[in-house]
């Protein structure tokens, strides 16, 4: 919508230095701030912090997204009113944690930040697909 966003999380779960992480947050919003890098073109950042206290936090690294195995399945349950609910399975272990990752950076105590885009297009399949769709049969 052309507006700048950061997504930020922690590494971990269970709120562990939340403030720590809310503090860093905060702190880098406002630098982003006073230098005008909130003004400019839309962006969008992907910001990774690690359950550390805050002075333990080590500098900000740009990485590219590490990649995981598929997460644990979703379990359907039916609670005692009757209503279904769900229980979002745990996500998948790291699968590609190389040395450029958000992974490893933060395994090493470094806030992650990526750079995201949005469009999830394969632009280099466009071609072939519409070589496919070109010879099948009338779909109506």
């Amino acid at each position: 919508m052309g507006i700048p966003a950061i997504a930020f999380s922690q590494v971990e779960r269970g709120w562990g230095n939340i403030d720590d992480a809310a503090q860093w947050a905060m702190a880098f919003v406002q630098s982003m701030t006073r230098r005008s890098m909130t003004e400019n073109s839309p962006w969008l950042l992907n910001v990774n912090i690690p359950n550390k206290p805050f002075n333990e936090l080590k500098a900000p690294k740009i990485c590219r997204l590490g990649r995981r195995h598929p997460a644990e399945r979703v379990i359907t349950q039916v609670n005692p009113r009757g209503e279904t609910m769900y229980w979002i399975g745990g996500a998948g272990l790291a699968k590609d944690e190389a040395h450029d990752t958000d992974f490893f950076a933060t395994a090493e105590g470094h806030v992650a930040i990526t750079p995201l885009q949005v469009d999830l297009t394969d632009h280099q399949g466009l071609a072939s697909w519409q070589d496919c769709v070109t010879h099948l049969e009338k779909v109506e």
